[in-house]
């Protein structure tokens, strides 16, 4: 059976989703952003999640950013971002306009997925009232409602959308039963039925906040070890020969997922009357790394300036280089990335760096100064600050950093991804 789905939101969850759907139904994906709706009528998606050839191919998918193409739809699948605010607290702005989207333009018997990421129970207390209240029909009446957590990893070509198990969750049996068959078209790792919406929506904050706190304890083991003069990552892979040991590496915790769902479980927690210690302290020590690795690479490069004022202004004339702007290796997203706070914490050295980053065309609107350059490798440095280690960069012969450092330069690895050099300095 053919079913007309639409897909609310088309970022790098929705389009993936709305173009495996697309095989199986009649699939509209929808965006307000108009720009965006423009560029995948032309087969160019800029997430780079799915390519010109498969958009040209996915015959059964439309893409629009009028409601008068989705207000026919046996299913809405809502996928927006759910952010948080300068407060640390969850912003629903976007779900929230989703749902009034949704709800005027559903018809009875319709079927609303939530896919975005959300605290346990906010599906049922926020959503369905909005639904309700834009369509005039009454909830496991006239409409039902489902909760399908999102496990996309973005710039990820080996774990696609269906390559992942994926939680299914409903209002009522029956709604289950449709989602089963839907989403099981789609994924052939396989379902995971949680048993209520709820489940569903805290199975999805804990996959994160674990990842959060784990990355957090390595982070804080990893400034004990520099105390050491010890390498954390040889560390960690000869721990890793136990059966039970968990590779976790330390790093900059940014993006729009690991770096903000905490906060979704905290804020709840809070209203519980529970304060989440452990959380939050893990989201501290992530929040605060960069200040961290900024100053330990900073420190490590040597003051050339041989003038009485040497200690005055010391930073100011050094050229400096960091590879890489965004939250993740291999993605073009600059959502929350942290290289901004390193730009922001070098510029409270007086020094304003370079920034490249070969997946972004443009200059990212990161606060702070600094220069955005297109090439790199032709200018002498005083250092290199490989931040987001991409494919691109990985294949960089070592000559290639080297000869774009001056004789007392030096490159900092943070991630380990390139060879020992004397050179190169490690985290």
């Amino acid at each position: 059976m053919k079913r007309k789905i639409s897909v609310i939101g088309l970022g790098y969850v929705g389009l993936p989703l709305a173009v495996a759907l697309s095989k199986k139904n009649h699939v509209v994906g929808f965006d307000v952003l108009k720009k965006r709706i423009l560029d995948l009528k032309a087969f160019d998606d800029k997430t780079l999640e799915v390519s010109a050839k498969t958009l040209r191919e996915s015959t059964n998918l439309t893409f629009s950013s009028s409601k008068s193409h989705i207000v026919d739809s046996d299913m809405f699948i809502a996928t927006v971002p759910t952010p948080i605010n300068s407060k640390n607290e969850p912003d629903l702005k976007l779900l929230k306009l989703a749902c009034q989207t949704i709800g005027s333009s559903m018809k009875k018997g319709a079927i609303v997925v939530f896919e975005s990421t959300v605290y346990p129970g906010c599906t049922e207390e926020v959503c369905v009232p909005i639904l309700e209240r834009f369509s005039n029909l009454k909830f496991n009446q006239d409409f039902y409602v489902g909760y399908s957590p999102e496990r996309i990893n973005p710039g990820d070509k080996n774990h696609s959308i269906g390559d992942i198990v994926k939680i299914i969750s409903a209002s009522d049996q029956s709604t289950l039963d449709v989602l089963h068959q839907v989403y099981s078209e789609i994924i052939s790792a396989g379902l995971y039925v949680a048993s209520s919406i709820k489940i569903a929506e805290a199975a999805k904050i804990i996959e994160n906040t674990q990842r959060d706190i784990n990355i957090a304890l390595m982070n804080e083991f990893s400034l004990i070890l520099k105390k050491l003069d010890i390498e954390s990552k040889e560390v960690i892979e000869a721990a890793a020969s136990k059966w039970n040991f968990h590779k976790y590496y330390p790093g900059l915790v940014g993006g729009h997922c690991i770096g903000v769902d905490p906060y979704y479980l905290t804020y709840q927690a809070k209203k519980l009357g529970i304060n989440p210690q452990v959380i939050l302290s893990g989201r501290r020590v992530n929040d605060s790394m960069y200040k961290e690795i900024a100053n330990f690479f900073l420190d490590h490069i040597k003051n050339k300036n041989k003038n009485k004022n040497k200690n005055k202004n010391k930073n100011k004339n050094k050229k400096i280089l960091i590879l890489g702007a965004t939250f993740k290796e291999n993605c073009p997203d600059i959502r929350n990335s942290k290289v901004e706070s390193l730009i922001g914490e070098m510029n409270q050295k007086k020094i304003i760096p370079h920034l490249h980053d070969p997946f972004l065309a443009n200059r990212p609107d990161f606060k702070g100064k600094f220069r955005f350059v297109s090439k790199w490798a032709s200018t002498k440095y005083d250092g290199i600050f490989l931040a987001v280690p991409h494919n691109q960069f990985i294949k960089h012969r070592l000559t290639t950093y080297l000869n774009a450092i001056k004789v007392h330069g030096i490159i900092f690895d943070f991630k380990s991804a390139l060879p020992h050099h004397e050179k190169i300095l490690r985290w």
